[in-house]
């Protein structure tokens, strides 16, 4: 034997997990069979735990940290090694693995395809992804080494992510489903959702001796089908406060806004007097009218043109257009909300023609309290 061999064999008489790869859950050491024969010193790294395999059954474990030197050390876990391989035949196999016992923080994970249950609220079908993370750590070695381990060289942490996130999928589906909570609610009950799901799987996981640890939903979506069942839903939500809003607004407010739909109405048919023309009047001014019934009751939306109250009607000029008739209250609606200007031209029944509004003795009135037009920008 040469030198070089006689050195590597006195530092592989050494059993220690060297440079631990921090991707690894499991590893077997490579000394020989005459270097594990001939073992001066055992190192246990602390969050480590070495295991003694002979032919392929768990011999012997030891768990706890410290530099141990094999020779004077009262060791069980040695002195078992040290039984069995006095009558070692070179047909046995020997081996000694390392396991990391310590806790593994931060495993992520996320639903592979949606998860399917119904809404109990709106009743309708809802695909819905999840992601998050959680722990874990081993907590019975022999059983997680026979269960897990086998016979590979090393076993990657991953493997053991892998594990977890493909058993939890069905009892996470289950616990969405009885736990009554709308799409809209999931977010504000992820806390209590998280904790379900731990104690649902603490059964499944404790035979391959590991458990699962602070799991958390961080974060969920949903598929495409079920996002536009939600976009309707929202739509309709938001129409409903709109009208419940507004129905805190006085009828005085809600005939000037019916006046304004209407003369809005007016305005695009006179810019636009071909084809649409009609029907864009007939939408602006149901659109007013049939508003205001809403919000106020006691003001239904006439399915034709009232009768002509008491008092003058006036005719007013837009784009070169007659647009009328408007009561004097309409007119005062316009003029406050800026639709009618003093140089409006008007008319009304026994007037010598079209005069401005300022003009009218009758109408000059509403114009007293209004801001002339804005300056031009500088």
């Amino acid at each position: 034997m040469g030198i070089m061999d006689f050195v590597k064999g006195q530092v592989k008489s050494v059993i220690e997990w060297v440079d631990a790869d921090p991707d690894l859950l499991i590893w077997q050491w490579q000394g020989s069979t005459d270097e594990l024969k001939n073992a001066s010193k055992l190192i246990i790294n602390p969050g480590q735990a070495a295991v003694f395999i002979y032919e392929g059954q768990v011999k012997a474990i030891h768990d706890y940290p410290g530099m141990f030197e094999l020779r004077t050390a009262n060791l069980p876990f040695w002195t078992t090694i040290s039984k069995i391989m006095q009558g070692f035949q070179s047909e046995h196999k020997a081996r000694i693995y390392f396991v990391r016992i310590t806790e593994f923080l931060n495993q992520k994970w996320g639903t592979k395809s949606p998860i399917k249950y119904n809404d109990p609220v709106y009743k309708f079908p809802v695909g819905m992804r999840a992601f998050g993370n959680f722990s874990f750590h081993i907590t019975d070695v022999r059983k997680f080494f026979t269960e897990i381990a086998s016979n590979q060289e090393a076993v990657p942490i991953s493997s053991v992510r892998n594990v977890i996130v493909d058993r939890i999928m069905t009892p996470l589906a289950d616990v969405f489903a009885e736990a009554g909570f709308s799409y809209a609610e999931i977010d504000k009950h992820r806390l209590e959702l998280s904790k379900k799901l731990t104690e649902l799987v603490a059964a499944e996981f404790a035979p391959l001796g590991f458990e699962m640890s602070d799991f958390r939903i961080e974060n969920t979506d949903f598929d495409e089908k079920t996002q536009e069942r939600i976009d309707k839903i929202s739509d309709k939500m938001a129409d409903a406060h709109a009208i419940n809003a507004m129905g805190s607004i006085n009828t005085q407010g809600l005939n000037a806004y019916a006046t304004i739909e209407r003369l809005n109405a007016l305005n695009t048919a006179a810019a636009n007097p071909n084809g649409m023309a009609g029907a864009g009047v007939g939408m602006g001014m149901g659109m007013g009218m049939g508003m205001a019934g809403m919000m106020n009751p006691g003001m239904a939306a006439p399915m034709a043109p009232p009768p002509l109250p008491g008092g003058a009607q006036w005719h007013v000029a837009v784009n070169g257009q007659t647009q009328g008739p408007f009561s004097q209250a309409d007119l005062q609606n316009l003029a406050a909300n800026g639709q009618l200007t003093p140089a409006t031209m008007v008319w009304t029944a026994g007037q010598d023609g079209w005069k401005k509004a300022a003009e009218v003795p009758n109408l000059s009135g509403l114009f007293a309290h209004t801001p002339p037009p804005p300056p031009p920008p500088m």
